[in-house]
Protein backbone atom coordinates (compact mmCIF):
# COMPACT_ATOMS: atom_id res chain seq x y z
CA UNK A 1 0.00 0.00 0.00
CA UNK A 2 0.97 3.61 -1.14
CA UNK A 3 0.54 5.98 2.18
CA UNK A 4 -1.85 8.90 0.84
CA UNK A 5 -0.52 12.03 -0.10
CA UNK A 6 -1.44 15.14 2.05
CA UNK A 7 -3.63 17.40 -0.27
CA UNK A 8 -3.45 20.57 2.18
CA UNK A 9 -2.72 23.67 0.42
CA UNK A 10 -3.56 22.80 -2.91
CA UNK A 11 -6.89 24.81 -3.23
CA UNK A 12 -4.70 28.03 -2.48
CA UNK A 13 -2.54 27.26 -5.11
CA UNK A 14 -5.30 26.49 -7.53
CA UNK A 15 -6.65 29.45 -6.89
CA UNK A 16 -3.03 31.59 -7.35
CA UNK A 17 -2.78 30.51 -10.56
CA UNK A 18 -6.06 30.97 -11.77
CA UNK A 19 -7.24 34.41 -10.13
CA UNK A 20 -4.79 36.53 -12.32
CA UNK A 21 -5.87 35.05 -15.48
CA UNK A 22 -9.68 35.46 -14.36
CA UNK A 23 -8.78 39.35 -13.63
CA UNK A 24 -7.15 40.15 -16.68
CA UNK A 25 -9.83 38.02 -19.02
CA UNK A 26 -11.97 40.67 -16.63
CA UNK A 27 -10.35 43.59 -17.69
CA UNK A 28 -10.20 42.37 -21.57
CA UNK A 29 -14.17 42.56 -21.41
CA UNK A 30 -13.85 45.93 -19.87
CA UNK A 31 -12.11 46.98 -23.21
CA UNK A 32 -14.58 45.39 -25.29
CA UNK A 33 -17.00 46.86 -23.43
CA UNK A 34 -15.87 50.30 -23.91
CA UNK A 35 -15.02 49.59 -27.61
CA UNK A 36 -18.60 48.94 -27.74
CA UNK A 37 -19.64 52.03 -26.35
CA UNK A 38 -17.17 53.93 -28.78
CA UNK A 39 -18.58 52.34 -31.78
CA UNK A 40 -22.45 53.50 -30.69
CA UNK A 41 -21.36 56.78 -29.81
CA UNK A 42 -19.62 56.90 -33.77
CA UNK A 43 -23.54 55.76 -34.81
CA UNK A 44 -25.28 57.81 -33.24
CA UNK A 45 -22.62 60.99 -34.68
CA UNK A 46 -22.96 60.05 -37.88
CA UNK A 47 -26.60 59.79 -37.39
CA UNK A 48 -27.14 62.90 -35.56
CA UNK A 49 -24.95 64.77 -38.24
CA UNK A 50 -26.61 62.94 -41.68
CA UNK A 51 -29.97 64.55 -39.79
CA UNK A 52 -28.58 68.01 -39.80
CA UNK A 53 -27.58 67.71 -43.22
CA UNK A 54 -31.27 66.41 -44.03
CA UNK A 55 -32.76 69.25 -42.49
CA UNK A 56 -30.80 72.00 -44.94
CA UNK A 57 -27.92 73.14 -41.88
CA UNK A 58 -24.73 73.45 -42.97
CA UNK A 59 -22.00 71.06 -42.47
CA UNK A 60 -20.54 73.53 -39.82
CA UNK A 61 -23.77 72.90 -37.76
CA UNK A 62 -23.66 69.19 -38.76
CA UNK A 63 -19.57 68.72 -37.80
CA UNK A 64 -21.46 70.54 -34.32
CA UNK A 65 -24.15 67.74 -34.26
CA UNK A 66 -21.94 65.18 -34.53
CA UNK A 67 -19.26 66.70 -32.01
CA UNK A 68 -21.98 66.79 -29.14
CA UNK A 69 -22.39 63.14 -29.79
CA UNK A 70 -19.04 62.01 -30.51
CA UNK A 71 -15.71 62.67 -28.30
CA UNK A 72 -14.25 66.07 -28.84
CA UNK A 73 -11.37 63.94 -31.29
CA UNK A 74 -13.45 62.14 -33.63
CA UNK A 75 -13.05 62.98 -37.28
CA UNK A 76 -15.87 63.90 -39.33
CA UNK A 77 -15.85 64.21 -42.92
CA UNK A 78 -18.85 64.34 -45.76
CA UNK A 79 -19.06 63.17 -49.22
CA UNK A 80 -21.44 63.97 -51.94
CA UNK A 81 -23.38 61.65 -54.04
CA UNK A 82 -26.42 61.43 -56.35
CA UNK A 83 -27.81 60.03 -53.51
CA UNK A 84 -27.43 62.21 -51.18
CA UNK A 85 -24.57 63.14 -48.43
CA UNK A 86 -22.77 60.46 -46.96
CA UNK A 87 -21.71 61.28 -43.31
CA UNK A 88 -18.24 59.11 -41.57
CA UNK A 89 -17.67 59.83 -38.04
CA UNK A 90 -14.09 58.14 -36.50
CA UNK A 91 -12.84 57.52 -33.66
CA UNK A 92 -9.62 56.55 -31.91
CA UNK A 93 -10.51 54.62 -29.02
CA UNK A 94 -7.58 54.31 -26.51
CA UNK A 95 -7.27 52.34 -23.35
CA UNK A 96 -8.07 54.09 -20.14
CA UNK A 97 -5.21 53.92 -18.20
CA UNK A 98 -7.05 52.62 -15.03
CA UNK A 99 -7.31 49.36 -17.09
CA UNK A 100 -4.12 48.01 -16.29
CA UNK A 101 -3.67 46.07 -19.28
CA UNK A 102 -1.48 47.87 -22.85
CA UNK A 103 -4.47 47.17 -24.86
CA UNK A 104 -3.95 48.02 -28.44
CA UNK A 105 -5.44 51.35 -29.28
CA UNK A 106 -8.03 50.93 -32.63
CA UNK A 107 -10.56 53.06 -34.99
CA UNK A 108 -14.00 52.95 -35.08
CA UNK A 109 -15.87 53.94 -37.48
CA UNK A 110 -19.46 54.73 -39.13
CA UNK A 111 -21.75 55.71 -41.69
CA UNK A 112 -24.89 57.47 -42.24
CA UNK A 113 -26.25 58.76 -46.10
CA UNK A 114 -28.89 61.06 -45.75
CA UNK A 115 -31.19 62.47 -49.00
CA UNK A 116 -31.25 66.14 -48.68
CA UNK A 117 -33.88 68.18 -48.68
CA UNK A 118 -34.61 70.22 -51.31
CA UNK A 119 -31.69 69.39 -52.79
CA UNK A 120 -29.32 71.69 -50.71
CA UNK A 121 -26.35 70.80 -48.90
CA UNK A 122 -24.76 74.01 -47.73
CA UNK A 123 -28.48 75.65 -46.44
CA UNK A 124 -29.51 77.75 -49.20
Amino acid sequence: MRPERDQRGTVTAEAAMVLPLIAAFSLVLVWMVLLGVAQVRAVDAARDAARALARGEDEQAAVAAARRTAPGASDVTFAESAVGVTVTVTIKAVAPGWLLLPMPSTTVASSSTVEIEGGATDGS
